[in-house]
């Protein structure tokens, strides 16, 4: 009898094991990315799940060129939009984030070692821009809300940031849009991470501006993302 407990506390561990072992093959097994670091590769597989599973997003590729710049341009509802665009890329995505939003107590470690880069939007954006177009110059992938902050369909209408294309025209490089749909926390940060959702996406095809064709590149991209 004094051998049960023992048993049990045996059987108990070798099932919690099992478990996590087989968590951790499916995540192993989701991952896309390469973002240079292992824990960072896993945490990438982790999120395809998540995004899948509880937010019921369809698994689906942005159409990302293999090698060289690109920027990824989206619709902002909510915070759960980042952890949506880096669920269907294939390479690293570095966003340009809010200040405010990268220090936020407990996630700057995060940020930092996603390589994203944080704005001033109230005091010099410049310093944001020229990270980026360094990022793009050596060949990385910057994704970016051209809004430049959460924005509803029932707010009212306002045009783009004519920072995406400006960006893209200088580099010579496409911008990838998407369309979120379907988040149940939209117009929240955190909550809407957590809050089950039924996601929907639009990948629209790649654009390419050219020098002269900023207007009109501003209104294509905002059709794309709205």
């Amino acid at each position: 009898m004094d051998a049960l407990p023992l048993v049990l506390a045996g059987t108990g561990a070798a099932g919690l094991g099992w478990g996590l072992w087989h968590i951790d093959r499916k995540v192993r097994r989701a991952a896309r990315t390469d973002w240079g670091a292992g824990w960072m590769n896993w945490l990438d597989g982790l999120n395809r799940l998540f995004c899948q599973r509880f937010h019921r997003m369809p698994d689906v590729m942005l159409d990302l060129p293999a090698s060289g710049p690109a920027l990824v341009a989206s619709n902002h509802v909510s915070g759960l939009d980042p952890l949506l665009m880096v669920a269907v890329a294939d390479r690293p995505l570095r966003f340009i984030i809010a200040r405010e939003q990268y220090e936020r107590p407990g996630l700057t470690w995060l940020f930092k070692a996603a390589g994203c880069i944080p704005v001033d939007r109230a005091g010099r954006p410049e310093r944001a821009l020229r990270e980026a177009l360094a990022a793009l110059r050596s060949g990385e992938v910057v994704a970016i809300f051209p809004y430049g902050k959460i924005h509803l369909p029932a707010d009212p209408p306002r045009p783009i940031k004519s920072g995406t294309v400006r960006l893209a025209i200088k580099i010579g490089c496409p911008i990838v849009p998407m369309f979120i749909d379907g988040v149940k926390g939209t117009g929240q940060v955190l909550p809407a991470v957590y809050k089950r959702s039924n996601v929907t996406l639009r990948l629209g095809p790649l654009l390419w501006p050219k020098d002269g064709d900023q207007e009109e590149a501003d209104k294509a991209l905002q059709r794309l993302i709205d």
